[in-house]
């Protein structure tokens, strides 16, 4: 677990290393990870990579309340 508690980081440091602040930040990888699992979960569903948030979002809330509604009945 060095990435989370490296060897020559200060206790100032390490109380600063959040998930809060990792997002924040959002590092170049964390935004790539981000990329490759929407493209994945868009794939997974049928739809193209380039649906806006708001869109991919809002499809797969109305999925969900499909799915709710269907166990309901």
């Amino acid at each position: 677990m060095a990435w989370l508690n490296p060897e020559k980081a200060s206790a100032a440091e390490i109380k600063k290393r959040t998930l809060t602040n990792l997002y924040n930040e959002r590092p170049t990888w964390l935004a790539n990870a981000h990329a490759t699992l929407d493209a994945a979960v868009a794939g997974a569903y049928g739809w193209l990579p380039s649906v806006d948030e708001e869109e991919f979002l809002g499809r797969l809330l109305r999925l969900n309340l499909e799915r709710e509604q269907a166990e309901v009945a």
